[in-house]
């Protein structure tokens, strides 16, 4: 079952409620409902839904915060998600929807935090999604930085905790490796390497699925476990290890 099928479920069961479930209640309409479509518990769909209709707010709002929404961001939003084509229109239905809602960016976030409460790392996933939109056209806009260190804050991460996030989409020539696993230079070796594994286990698109994030989102993943696996490469390259 795609996500977007528990998208539509979610619209017709107002499942969501606040500024979310507003938005999805306003394409509902759009849908149609199979409500027969098996229910698999293990698979989170509550929490696949809040996910991915967070990502689509949230990413809305920020494809205008430099002033222009191109045709790289939106095509980056539509490569987290895998967008079938016959889900195309519709999913472009929610995101000029959030877009154009008077609700602001802080009450999508705020009610994400909420409903992901105490579960920083599926929220880092979010953050994670969003960089990854905003850079889709090259560069990364003071707007769009502010904007995201913004969500994060509502998210409820602090400001070393944004730096490391942001670390991981720098270009490489422009990134402290250090930052990007959140340790210290001070640190031993044996710890970095500790931190490190530990990074790579957390971070497996499986875990990913296991905490909510839905498998068309996996593109995530993929970007997070590369930056710490070059993170990582590079501290071994300096240290000599």
């Amino acid at each position: 079952m795609s996500i977007y099928g528990k998208l539509a479920g979610a619209a017709a069961g107002l499942y969501m409620g606040g500024p979310l479930g507003a938005l999805l209640g306003s394409i509902a309409g759009h849908y149609f409902i199979d409500k027969e479509l098996p229910y698999d518990p293990e698979k989170n769909p509550e929490d696949q839904v809040a996910f991915s209709i967070g990502i689509i707010a949230l990413s809305a709002k920020m494809a205008k915060a430099d002033g222009v929404v191109t045709h790289d961001e939106i095509a980056a939003f539509k490569q987290i998600f895998k967008v079938p084509t016959e889900d195309s229109k519709n999913v472009g239905r929610l995101f000029d929807r959030a877009k154009q809602s008077v609700a602001g960016f802080e009450a999508y976030a705020g009610q994400l935090a909420g409903l992901f409460d105490g579960r920083l790392e599926v929220l880092e996933d979010v953050v994670d999604g969003l960089f990854h939109i905003a850079k889709a056209d090259g560069v990364l806009h003071p707007a769009e930085l502010s904007y995201l260190e913004s969500v994060a804050t509502i998210f409820g991460f602090s400001a070393e905790d944004f730096l490391r996030i942001k670390s991981r989409h720098m270009e490489m020539d422009k990134r402290d490796p250090y930052v990007t696993l959140g340790v210290s230079r001070e640190e031993s070796s044996k710890y970095i390497k500790l931190t490190y594994r530990k990074l790579v286990a957390e971070n497996h698109p499986d875990k990913l699925i296991a905490r909510g994030v839905p498998e068309e989102a996996i593109v995530i993943a993929n970007e997070k476990l590369a930056a710490i696996n070059a993170a990582y490469d590079e501290i071994v390259k300096e240290r000599r290890l």
